[in-house]
């Protein structure tokens, strides 16, 4: 049978723990709401700036998008894992890293052994796991989730741009979590460069437009806005996801250190029930001991 005292210090311990669960929850359920107002903000203005890109590249034949467009064999790859700086939030750190270990190992699995494939960390998380391996680490953003604004994401955005047009690297891929709700986060593994061309579209109405500058002046300059957007969105969406996830895994501690409890406070009463009856039946047998 448990000893008392272990099992009431057990059940100090699990209560302290779940008051900690269960104030975690609520500090993420308010930083949640934020961080989902922001993306679901971005959201309709970033899928339209993509709709007008497209709209414009397709409608003319001698735009192109430029020096962020230029397809080359893929010998070097920037890979951008966006994680967060804490824990506790369940899969969603080791989600991020198993994506990007299964793209290191099989999709560029001879660009590692070449020596051209980096990790860009945009997380602690995600960056203590691979500033270890120096042959593939680039670097790391963490501190931008102290003042996460779209200033702050662009100058990211413009360096990876800048060393995609000198040919640094031939192929930029984001992955991180895509915000669905509270419960739901989807890994996502996207590319942002090179521009992928538009899909062909048939379309209902054909319109005449009169373009000032021209049309292939205007897309030039949309595509390094489309570019920092997009690693905004991903961005806001991974921030999103993480006190989504945090939220959902403090939730389901604090339900469990309650089921714990539960079980321990059956446990102690077994336990100071035996206890009582062990000490009756002593004092029982002294007394009969004395009557003998």
């Amino acid at each position: 049978m448990a000893n008392l005292k272990e099992v009431r210090l057990r059940i100090t311990s699990v209560n302290s723990t779940q008051q900690i669960t269960k104030a975690m929850k609520m500090v993420s359920a308010a930083k949640l709401r934020r961080a989902q107002n922001a993306i679901t903000q971005l959201r309709p203005y970033a899928n339209k700036l993509r709709d007008m890109l497209e709209n414009l590249s397709s409608s003319s034949e001698d735009s192109d998008g430029g020096q962020y467009a230029v397809v080359r064999p893929v010998k070097n790859v920037l890979i951008i894992a966006v994680s967060s700086n804490r824990g506790l939030a369940g899969a969603f750190n080791s989600n991020i890293m198993r994506t990007v270990n299964r793209l290191l190992a099989d999709e560029y699995k001879e660009q590692v052994k070449a020596g051209g494939v980096k990790v860009l960390a945009i997380g602690k998380k995600v960056s203590d796991f691979y500033s270890k391996n120096t042959s593939i680490y680039a670097g790391h953003h963490n501190d931008i989730y102290a003042d996460l604004t779209f200033v702050n994401v662009s100058a990211i955005a413009e360096k990876v741009m800048k060393d995609f047009a000198d040919a640094k690297y031939d192929r930029v891929i984001v992955v991180y979590n895509q915000f669905k709700n509270a419960a739901v986060q989807y890994v996502m593994n996207e590319q942002l460069m090179p521009i992928q061309p538009p899909a062909k579209k048939e379309s209902k109405m054909v319109s005449d437009y009169i373009f000032e500058p021209s049309k292939s002046e205007i897309v030039l300059e949309l595509i390094p806005k489309s570019i920092k957007t997009q690693l905004y969105k991903e961005i806001l969406d991974s921030h999103a996801s993480e006190h989504g996830a945090r939220m959902t895994a403090m939730n389901k501690a604090t339900e469990n250190a309650g089921e714990m409890l539960k079980e321990l406070r059956l446990t102690y009463n077994k336990a100071r029930q035996a206890s009582i009856t062990n000490e009756i039946l002593e004092i029982v047998a002294g007394a009969e001991a004395l009557n003998g």
